[in-house]
């Protein structure tokens, strides 16, 4: 569902979204920007579903296993 908002920009803003985004364009433009500052994603969910697929877990763990080796014979 959509939900009309009212803004108040500088006039100056207003002319340049105009110009170079266009009149009917501004909304999808602006909620493009705005959207990975406010919906964040379910990270809980999205980690279950990245743990379901056996492989990239089975990649993930060795990739986990060389890379705590070479830490672990590294200099300090």
């Amino acid at each position: 569902m959509q939900k009309k908002l009212t803004i108040t920009i500088d006039e100056e803003v207003y002319e340049g979204l105009h110009k170079t985004i266009g009149s009917r364009k501004i909304s999808r433009f602006v909620q493009e920007m705005v959207r990975p500052y406010v919906v964040r994603p379910n990270l809980e969910t999205a980690y279950a579903e990245m743990a379901k697929d056996k492989r990239r877990e089975q990649a993930a763990e060795e990739w986990a296993e060389v890379t705590f080796k070479d830490v672990f014979n590294e200099a300090v």
